[in-house]
């Protein structure tokens, strides 16, 4: 009982921290956008937003100091090789809960450009987070039920043209492209429903990093390729708000992208098309194997 409350208790104070945190940090994000909507020359713009990702980059800082020193999380992190926080990185990982983004920024932060998501266009209405993504180029993606589709086919398109114009931005400057290709976080529900053939993950979707590859392929020596393991279970946010995110184990792989990548017509080539879903499967399938022998190792057993 006594544990229960001092957990909530920690929950309480750590999202008071964090609407602090936000909040003084938000006082200068909107400074700095309202200079970008005001200054919209170029040279202008190539002071402003280098000023806007050093917020945001704080405002990570900020929320991972308090993970590893008031939680004080156990990491475990393998794979890692020299990082260039001048490159350009291509990054997926399996998606189980939103402290998912969290573990990502403590494996990548200031080693690498800040990272850049794909995200559900509804997150843009959260305040002072949602207008920093914006700011930042974060592309939002409008997500369609299938049975939408069906009655609507012309919107089909809609998620790869917004990879399309974000890559156009991405080029421009170093990025960090990072996508989970499973489209949703992991749930047992979901993966039933899905009749998912992985026994840890969801189906991948391989039309985002296919278009990323196919305009941005030259700027990649490889895929980042990041598997994710809470031995305890994921947590949820108001877990990880109370410290109950205990333990995580990170694996990264720099895997080689098909030269050819770079050429394909993914949406009008059958062949093409195919061939990088096989791809993309064989990482899931090498991935799902990864996060079983951890699983094991730690005496969790599979689902």
């Amino acid at each position: 009982m006594f544990k229960a409350v001092l957990s909530t208790l920690m929950g309480v104070i750590s999202a008071a921290a964090l609407l602090v945190h936000t909040l003084f940090l938000g006082v200068f994000l909107y400074f700095f956008i309202l200079l970008r909507l005001v200054f919209r020359f170029p040279a202008a713009q190539r002071r402003i937003n280098p000023a806007i990702t050093e917020v945001a980059a704080t405002w990570v800082g900020g929320i991972l100091w308090w993970i590893n020193r008031v939680f004080r999380t156990r990491w475990d992190i393998q794979g890692l090789n020299k990082l260039n926080p001048k490159g350009w990185y291509l990054i997926t990982a399996n998606h189980q809960s939103w402290a998912d983004i969290f573990v990502l920024f403590r494996v990548f932060h200031r080693q690498i450009p800040l990272l850049k998501f794909f995200i559900k266009k509804e997150m843009a209405r959260i305040p002072v987070v949602g207008q920093a993504w914006w700011a930042l180029d974060f592309p939002f993606m409008q997500r369609h039920s299938r049975e939408y589709l069906e009655k609507h086919p012309e919107k089909a398109g809609q998620d790869l043209e917004a990879t399309r114009k974000a890559c156009e931005k991405f080029s421009l400057v170093p990025t960090s492209v990072m996508n989970f290709l499973e489209g949703t976080r992991f749930t047992p529900a979901k993966h039933d429903k899905q009749g998912s053939p992985f026994t840890h993950l969801l189906k991948p979707k391989a039309g985002g990093i296919a278009f990323t590859i196919g305009a941005l392929g030259d700027k990649f020596s490889a895929l980042t390729n990041v598997t994710i393991v809470y031995p305890k279970g994921a947590p949820s946010f108001w877990d990880l708000m109370c410290g109950r995110m205990r333990q995580v184990i990170v694996r990264v792989e720099e895997l080689p992208i098909p030269r050819h990548f770079t050429q394909g017509d993914y949406q009008g080539d059958t062949d093409f098309r195919r061939e990088v879903q096989q791809w993309v499967t064989g990482l899931w399938e090498r991935k799902d194997a990864m996060i079983e022998d951890v699983l094991t190792k730690h005496g969790t057993p599979s689902r």
